[in-house]
């Protein structure tokens, strides 16, 4: 019975010698945080999806914290998210968040997009694009394997008829899609911006015709046609700067392709989903 008590004492004695030994380093070792980082924490998305540059909210809080980062630097938080973390950070609280998304530049569905071979690979959009560019004969043509779809937290991308989608309200302009692309089709645009062209074709115009029915061919009229100079033909495919375009529509009807699309009309591929959910 002695033994038992002298080895109890003994293990009770390096148990206390143990936790004053952790007392002393955790004071002697501590790191004092700044209470604003957990306070403006509260205020973000907790998505942790890096389209601010940093790995995650935390790290996002600290660089703000540090004035490393502005206190709008996330394109997920709402104007009052900032305007709580700008009181926080003690400046302005007049500070508004651009609202941005992404968008896919492309309307190459399955039936207008004309196809090299039938891929029956990998489900993943790098894998077949490494298979002589993809299926579809258009070099520059979503794939439609919905890679940018896995690589978004937030389920604001859906493929349909072969090219990916954006779901506007879901979006948070985080740029995972971006950077899952493999054909870098995937843009972040202003939300409200009224007009985009679904198509990133290279090739002129008589090339084009030959691998899409869609296809932008680089005619100009738009760009003639624009009084606001909002889009111009690059490299054989209209592009608009989204600081001068007034909204105003002439593109769009002007192009014979119809390839330039309102930000309020129904795509192709949407319209088909759209149909497919109303007869379910």
């Amino acid at each position: 019975m002695s033994q038992i008590l002298t080895a109890f004492g003994w293990f009770a004695a390096i148990a206390a010698v143990l936790g004053i030994v952790l007392a002393i380093a955790s004071k002697v070792f501590y790191v004092e945080t700044d209470e604003r980082i957990e306070k403006i924490k509260e205020h973000l998305p907790g998505a942790n999806c890096g389209g601010c540059g940093y790995a995650g909210c935390e790290a996002l809080a600290v660089a703000i914290v540090e004035g490393k980062a502005p206190v709008n630097a996330c394109n997920g938080c709402s104007d009052a998210g900032v305007k709580a973390i700008s009181e926080i950070m003690g400046i302005s609280s007049d500070i508004k968040t651009v609202r941005m998304r992404a968008q896919v530049m492309c309307s190459g569905t399955n039936d207008l997009a004309k196809k090299k071979f039938l891929y029956e690979g990998v489900s993943d959009c790098f894998a077949a694009n490494r298979l002589s560019g993809g299926d579809k004969m258009c070099p520059n043509g979503c794939i439609g394997l919905g890679t940018c779809a896995a690589a978004c937290k937030f389920d604001a991308i859906t493929v349909i008829n072969g090219v990916a989608s954006i779901d506007y309200k879901k979006c948070k302009a985080c740029g995972a899609c971006v950077a899952a692309c493999p054909k870098k089709l995937i843009r972040i645009v202003p939300a409200d911006t009224p007009h985009w062209v679904g198509c990133m074709s290279a090739d002129k115009g008589a090339v084009t015709r030959t691998y899409c029915d869609i296809g932008c061919i680089g005619c100009k009229l738009c760009e003639k046609k624009c009084e606001a100079g909002a889009i111009t033909v690059n490299g054989n495919v209209a592009e608009i700067d989204y600081t001068k375009c007034t909204g105003c529509g002439v593109c769009e009807s002007v192009c014979p392709r119809k390839v330039i699309w309102s930000a309020y009309k129904k795509t192709p591929a949407v319209e088909e989903k759209a149909a497919v959910v109303e007869k379910a």
